[in-house]
Parts: structure tokens; sequence; C-alpha cells
């Protein structure tokens, strides 16, 4: 077994060279379902209870994965605000 030894600033610029080809090849994928602190942040709330009420009125789209775990579908987020746009 062979060992190559580098720089450590060698390694990170190799590393940044990968992944910005990675990127180019492959595109950079956007997560689709966000986390409540990013979705309030997002549509510009500061109230769990707004979020509450637009999943009440399913005027979004979400799941719950567990008891304590909301996400967000980022799609149907911009969608809404798109919706609610002035004109």
């Amino acid at each position: 077994m062979q060992v190559i030894s580098i720089e450590e600033q060698s390694f990170y610029q190799l590393l940044d060279t990968v992944l910005a080809e990675m990127e180019e090849k492959f595109g950079k994928k956007e997560e689709e379902w966000i986390h409540e602190t990013n979705a309030m942040k997002l549509l510009g709330i500061k109230s769990k209870t707004s979020m509450q009420r637009l999943r009440d009125h399913d005027l979004i789209r979400f799941t719950q994965p567990s008891r304590k775990i909301i996400l967000y579908y980022k799609p149907s987020l911009l969608e809404y605000l798109d919706a609610h746009a002035n004109k």
C-alpha cells in the first residue's frame, strides 16, 4: 500500500476543485424539503402560529416525519409567495 502525503492547503484546494467540477457536471441540487426556521425566513414569518395557520388551511405543503419535526416543501412555499404577490 502506498501513502500519499500532501500539504493541508493543497488538499483543500484539490477538494474545492473536485467539488466545483462535480457541481458543474451534475448541477447543484437544491433541497426540496426545508426545516421550519428556513421556511419562516423564506416567507418572512416570525410566528410559529402563522405557520400552523398555513398548514391548517392547506395553503402550503408539509410533512411531519416525527412528532417534533415538520418539513416544508420549498416549491409550495414559492408558489404561495407567487400567488400572493402584487401584480
